[in-house]
């Protein structure tokens, strides 16, 4: 898959100037409109006003209160920072396929160009964006900048990835996002791609570290990967089948049937209980069937975003 075609494709990508125009004046331009923008728009402290000094910053309100004159002190202003952050782990490269286009992605599918996607956004509104990637190890980090190679050394990357697919690979997803949120030390935008698959007594870990790349006020997205068909449903023929962990390579021989109704309620489960805990520590939580159509995913968030941010 050549992800620099594909983004072309992609409905959502054509339609953001159009929705783009839908912003209010100010933020900036494009669908992601921001809390973050300009940081001269978040206030940091005041000040005592000073004979001779522009009125134009001063709190009016808080002089009502007091009777004092002060005024606004803002952040350096800068535009958007991003890091888009993905999963690289063995179970995101199912199911294996010959071929992907935009009508056909597994999971790692799905997350690469869903990132190459939100890069070309960031582009043309000149916003930063940095990138990692992680497996049983961290594979790959990009701080964020904004330049045009960077931009192509992020696609690259992006590519890269998706031409090795990595082959019994597990992963301690916690551990590395507790790594990647020290390395973002400025106000963000993240975006996160992942199956969210490890073992049950890890969740709580899990939950600690999607809270900690929430400290420092950075907004977070989570993409909730998955192939509703086999993960969800268990949709697998009732004969002797053996099933293999792609990431341990452990496996089993079983009949589906014997534990599909089990199986589809511990799943449905724990998906909702993912949900639930991402509304209480307000993470963006948005569930991606790869089944599902593409643009139907990531336009449904972008209009999302621009409504309720």
């Amino acid at each position: 898959m050549k992800l620099r075609e594909e983004v072309h494709k992609t409905d959502g990508f054509i339609n953001i100037e159009h929705l783009a125009k839908q912003v209010v004046e100010g933020l900036i331009s494009g669908l992601h409109k921001s809390p973050f923008h300009g940081f001269s728009a978040e206030f940091a402290e005041h000040k005592s006003y000073n004979n001779g000094e522009s009125t134009k910053h001063i709190d009016w309100k808080l002089f009502a209160k007091t009777d004092k004159l002060y005024t606004k002190r803002y952040e350096e202003e800068t535009n958007l920072r991003c890091h888009l952050i993905i999963d690289n782990s063995s179970s995101m490269h199912y199911p294996v396929l010959k071929k992907q286009s935009i009508d056909q992605l597994n999971k790692i599918g799905f997350s690469a160009l869903a990132a190459a996607s939100l890069m070309q956004i960031f582009k043309k509104q000149r916003d930063a964006v940095g990138l990692s990637l992680y497996s049983d190890k961290y594979d790959y980090y990009a701080p964020e900048k904004g330049s045009e190679r960077h931009h192509q050394m992020l696609l690259n990357q992006l590519e890269q990835m998706l031409k090795t697919p990595s082959k019994n690979r597990s992963t301690e997803t916690y551990n590395y996002l507790h790594q990647i949120a020290e390395k973002i030390k400025r106000r963000s935008l993240i975006f996160l791609f992942t199956d969210m698959f490890q073992a049950s007594e890890e969740e709580d870990r899990l939950i600690e570290a999607l809270r900690h790349l929430k400290y420092n006020k950075h907004e977070m997205v989570l993409f909730h990967t998955y192939d509703s068909k086999k993960e969800l449903t268990f949709d697998f023929d009732n004969t002797p089948t053996r099933f293999v962990d792609v990431e341990t390579g452990e496996h089993v021989n079983l009949y589906a049937d014997n534990i599909k109704e089990n199986y589809q309620k511990e799943v449905q489960k724990y998906f909702s209980h993912l949900h639930m805990r991402c509304m209480q520590y307000k993470i963006k939580y948005v569930p991606v069937d790869i089944h599902e159509n593409f643009n139907k995913i990531l336009t449904t968030y972008l209009i999302e975003r621009q409504k309720f941010v």
